[in-house]
């Protein structure tokens, strides 16, 4: 019986169960499309993540230009339009100029980007001979003076953060401020290194691919014996072969998965132009030569900006982050008048954060003023 008081016959019955399953399986085929357009989503973007941002770079007025030294050494790098300050941008280790392609289009607004290829990456000169803090440091000095034609506004990410604090102390008359984008001063000699994420998923894991003869292509020698894969079980082999697989089909194309998250594996897309001799110097030390962390930070006088990515530490106790808080703060403390930025993100903070990198950027053109 309904609730009119009818009874209901069992065609009706069957009528109702009908209708109850299409919904059902409306429901069913709208998840099953959702899903299936989220993954095809997720696939695109994995697979062309850094497409549109170089595309974007290129056409806000980017041209790439290269510059050789009267000593033979050949600089490449990116130039925008003039539209204020000039700002050089130095990129980290295994990256290249092309890694801030996400935030150049907004800065080229407010500066005139000049974003270089270091030694032993990119376009640049691989001459192994050069790779120290200094030669480098003293071929950028050249590059501002010669290149830009006028003092600047130095900022480098990580390692090329220590490179762009060697330029404000020691050539304080080319750099008009600095900004400081998580470089891993204190914790970033051999010494000092030890129980770092960056020293077991990169410089250890260098050494190791250089002493081995059973595979000779460096990435795919990375996703088999990452630190990081290494935490998730067999995943290493799924990923070493899907790499093996990938590069036979895309010689000379950096690797994409379409199931891996791109930010995963960003640090492995400029990789077949970067130069392994450049992070074994930094394995040995020797990149170091005549650089004292100290006495760089202490003599800068330009205005600056500290930009540190939140301190973590894994559950083994490893530091995942550039430096600790600690190290942090006597960075801070030895560069005098320092405004220090604590952000929560990752230690690529130009290409996790663009928007918050970009406003940082904006900002400081108060302090040079």
């Amino acid at each position: 019986m309904n609730q009119s008081g009818t009874y209901e016959t069992g065609n009706q019955k069957n009528k109702k169960k009908f209708k109850i399953w299409k919904i059902i399986l409306i429901i069913l085929l709208v998840l099953i499309t959702a899903g299936a357009i989220g993954i095809a989503i997720f696939a695109y973007q994995n697979l062309h993540y850094d497409e549109w941002p170089l595309k974007k770079t290129l056409k806000s007025g980017y041209e790439e230009k290269q510059v050789t030294l009267l000593d033979g050494t050949m600089l490449n790098y990116a130039e925008g339009p003039d539209n204020g300050p000039a700002l050089l941008l130095i990129h980290g280790q295994s990256m290249a100029w092309e890694d801030y392609s996400r935030v150049l289009p907004q800065l080229s607004k407010y500066y005139h980007v000049f974003a270089i290829d270091c030694h032993g990456h990119g376009e640049s000169s691989h001459d192994p001979s050069k790779y120290t803090g200094v030669a480098m440091g003293q071929d950028f000095v050249w590059f501002i003076k010669n290149v830009i034609g006028e003092p600047c506004v130095v900022s480098g990410h990580s390692s090329g953060g220590i490179l762009a604090a060697w330029i404000a102390s020691n050539s304080p008359e080319d750099v008009l401020g600095l900004v400081l984008e998580d470089p891993p001063f204190f914790s970033v000699t051999p010494e000092e290194m030890q129980n770092t994420f960056v020293w077991k998923e990169s410089f250890e894991l260098g050494y190791n691919f250089r002493n081995q003869t059973k595979e000779n292509d460096f990435v795919v020698y990375y996703m088999e014996n990452s630190y990081l894969w290494g935490m998730f079980g067999d995943l290493p082999k799924l990923l070493s072969k899907s790499a093996k697989e990938y590069r036979e089909k895309h010689p000379g194309e950096p690797l994409k998965l379409w199931y891996v998250p791109y930010n995963w594996i960003h640090g492995t897309l400029y990789m077949d132009n970067f130069d392994q001799d450049f992070s074994h110097s930094f394995y040995t030390g020797t990149w170091f030569e005549g650089l004292d962390q100290e006495e760089t930070l202490s003599n800068i006088k330009a205005p600056s900006v500290y930009i540190k990515a939140k301190t973590q530490y894994g559950e083994d106790g490893v530091l995942y982050a550039a430096n600790s808080d600690e190290d942090a703060e006597k960075v801070h403390n030895l560069i005098k008048g320092n405004e220090m930025i604590t952000i929560k993100s990752g230690h690529d903070i130009h290409f996790e954060k663009p928007d918050e990198f970009v406003q940082i950027m904006v900002d400081f053109l108060d302090k040079i003023d």
